[in-house]
């Protein structure tokens, strides 16, 4: 305390009796946030036992990343601590959350070798807002089935609610994923491909047709066909007729055989197997079956 018998503190016995530097303390005091109660004779500014209480809460707040402008309205009572926490902590998520994209986008970088170009482009796609990659994904959904009636509703409302944004922590696979989907999204020639693949879903139904048939008859053909393998059944064995007639009946099998050699693409399969990477999902363990049918109606082809 100076020698004056007020009790108030100077800069530097502030300093001294809280650790913190008197660089420091002089700055928070021109910025409004410790002013002093008094002026000594000489000028200096003077501090009460309040200003101690005062500027460890300021302390406190600073350490807790909050802004001067933020501690200045808790200060004044313009805001309590909880908001201001509250608006802090929802700033950290989205900071945190972009380092998370940073580093898995320098990760994926690091990965592949990529060029100024390649980082460019998959630094931008990375940040896409959750909206931007809302609308990729539905612009991508409208234009396969525009037009198509009796496409299957099932199929078009999964296709539309396709993992459009990263996980909230992205790894560097996931962020990659995502910015390989986004690429064959906007590429036109997948999606000729998958218009194609959606004509064929239209053409195979009715209007009558219940909704999620195309659902159903994937799921039976996999059961079908694990069962047949799980059997030994080679796909150009006689007993591989009987389970072909009972998955497609009397069905045109030359225009299922060009169906599922459409949906069994690598392009395809790389699509579905992405949309696993992003939502967290088991690969795809099915191409074994759908190839068993397939191999099973080559082999019978013209027969």
């Amino acid at each position: 305390m100076i020698e004056n018998g007020t009790g108030l503190l100077t800069i530097g016995e502030l300093a001294r009796a809280t650790g913190l530097s008197v660089r420091t303390i002089r700055y928070w005091s021109d910025e409004g946030a410790l002013p002093p109660v008094a002026r000594s004779t000489g000028g200096y500014r003077l501090y009460d036992a309040a200003s101690l209480a005062r500027l460890e809460l300021i302390r406190t707040l600073r350490e807790l990343g909050l802004g001067l402008g933020a501690v200045r309205e808790v200060l004044a009572g313009e805001r309590t601590v909880a908001e201001v926490a509250a608006a802090h902590v929802a700033a950290l998520d989205a900071q945190i959350r972009s380092l998370k994209v940073t580093r898995a986008v320098l990760s994926t970088v690091a990965r592949r070798g990529s060029t100024a170009q390649e980082t460019a482009l998959m630094n931008r796609l990375a940040r896409l807002s959750a909206a931007e990659r809302r609308r990729i994904v539905e612009e991508f959904a409208d234009e396969l089935f525009q037009g198509l009636d009796t496409a299957d509703p099932v199929i078009l409302e999964r296709m539309r609610n396709t993992a459009a944004d990263l996980p909230d922590d992205p790894t560097a696979e996931q962020v990659d994923a995502w910015v390989e989907l986004a690429g064959m999204l906007q590429d036109p020639g997948f999606r000729r491909q998958m218009r194609t693949a959606a004509e064929f879903n239209a053409a195979d139904r009715g209007h009558a047709s219940p909704a999620g048939e195309s659902l159903w008859f994937a799921q039976r053909l996999i059961r079908l066909a694990a069962r047949a393998r799980e059997r030994g059944i080679a796909p150009q064995a006689p007993q591989a007729e009987e389970v072909l007639r009972e998955l497609l009946g009397d069905a045109d099998r030359a225009a299922v055989l060009e169906r599922l050699e459409s949906a069994a693409d690598d392009r395809l399969a790389r699509y579905r197997e992405l949309l696993c990477v992003l939502e967290g999902r088991p690969m795809p363990a099915h191409r074994e079956e759908f190839g068993w049918v397939v191999a099973a109606l080559r082999a019978r082809a013209g027969g």
